[in-house]
């Protein structure tokens, strides 16, 4: 079984990498297949083989050898940091949830409402084809749920007037010269098939699987202008769902700095593509858990990082990291710890800082530390904290 399944894993790693590069002024777009977007499925074996086969995953996955990164590597954050969460803000809930549900196939899960301080907060995610969701978003319960998950959830931010168009010029979905957020993506089995569902259901796109020079994937345009990544996956027929979620891109200046930070989060580097411009990092978290299976860890989203080669040698360059002033749109990504305070001391220790310290401001126990770019970083307890939320009712 083990010999069969390295063979599988084999052929899948060095068959699956293809590359498109967009280039805006000194912005690079850049997007790539992963073997991470190639959800799996095996046999059940004996437990020594599905061990020998994760150490062979990771053994494999990486093109070259992780040795350039170590300086700041030996620390790792206390209280099994996990990638819960990426937040992107949204005009109107109503375009947004449609687009997210109906068309993507996610799943509302939670709700946190705040009309005291006027925004409601919208968590999606993908499950499993065969997993019924049963719970009551914004009550207990999907609390419970939300803030316990081993996954990774789309929070949608919605800030009460701006669907009203009349009065909003809309939120800046990246792209542009020098903005750090790329874009998330979605795995299907068939990118031409699934483009022209979404078309014909009114879906703008910035780039269709036959348009520029990497033919067979695309860029949907969700209904805030975030680009949502098409792609096909390396195995067809395997997983039920049309789509999953599969990817966050946000560009870093200097790896050397960002990888380690990323590392100490519970991440794993799983792959590396270095190219003459650019190189591509793959990460994931919490790779593999106790009980799950490999497929169950191929199903889960990636955190991609994109390196613009010379970004690193150049002091005075830096990506927007979506909270600007008129340049906001993408706010952070966020990770599960069990205790926010053990975990923002040691994060205090590699000197990027925090945007709130755990007991800062009206909310406490819930911290936003800065990763080397600047991108914001929420550390949120595992298992939740009162977010003083108006509860919604049980169905």
């Amino acid at each position: 079984v083990q010999t069969q399944l390295s063979t599988m894993m084999t052929k899948i790693l060095f068959d699956s990498a293809s590359i498109l590069l967009l280039t805006l002024t000194r912005s690079e777009v850049v997007t790539s297949f992963s073997l991470l977007k190639t959800p799996l499925s095996f046999a059940t074996g004996t437990n020594r083989a599905k061990k020998n086969l994760r150490k062979d995953i990771k053994a494999r996955a990486t093109n070259t050898p992780d040795t350039e990164m170590t300086q700041e590597n030996s620390m790792t954050v206390p209280g099994r940091p996990t990638w819960q969460q990426t937040m992107l803000r949204i005009a109107d809930p109503v375009n947004s949830l449609a687009f997210y549900q109906d068309l993507m196939g996610m799943t509302l899960i939670d709700t946190l409402n705040f009309p005291q301080y006027n925004f409601k907060l919208y968590f999606l995610t993908t499950l499993h084809e065969d997993e019924t969701y049963d719970l009551t978003p914004g009550t207990q319960e999907a609390h419970d749920y939300m803030w316990s998950i081993e996954g990774t959830a789309l929070e949608l931010t919605h800030n009460y007037g701006t669907e009203d168009l009349d009065s909003f010029s809309g939120y800046h979905p990246g792209n542009q010269e020098k903005d750090g957020f790329g874009h998330v993506a979605f795995n299907t089995d068939d990118v031409y098939a699934a483009c022209e569902n979404l078309e014909k259901a009114g879906v703008a796109f910035q780039k269709k699987p036959d348009e520029g020079r990497m033919k067979g994937l695309a860029f949907a345009l969700d209904p805030d202008g975030y680009w949502v990544e098409i792609v096909r996956r390396q195995e067809q027929g395997i997983i039920p769902n049309y789509f999953n979620l599969s990817q966050t891109m946000m560009r870093i200046k200097d790896p050397s700095k960002s990888i380690p930070f990323y590392k100490a989060m519970g991440m794993e580097l799983i792959k590396k593509i270095e190219l003459d411009s650019f190189s591509l990092y793959f990460l994931v978290s919490s790779c593999f858990g106790a009980d799950e299976t490999v497929s169950d860890a191929m199903f889960r989203p990636v955190l991609e990082l994109t390196h613009n080669h010379g970004t690193e040698d150049d002091a005075d360059f830096k990506y927007y990291n979506g909270n600007e002033d008129g340049r906001q749109g993408f706010g952070h990504i966020g990770f599960l710890v069990d205790n926010v305070y053990e975990a923002c001391d040691a994060i205090r220790t590699m000197g990027y800082g925090f945007k709130k310290e755990a007991d800062g401001g009206s909310m406490k126990g819930l911290a936003f530390a800065y990763d080397p770019d600047g991108y914001a970083v929420e550390i949120i307890k595992r298992g939740g904290i009162d977010f003083g939320d108006v509860m919604s009712t049980k169905k």
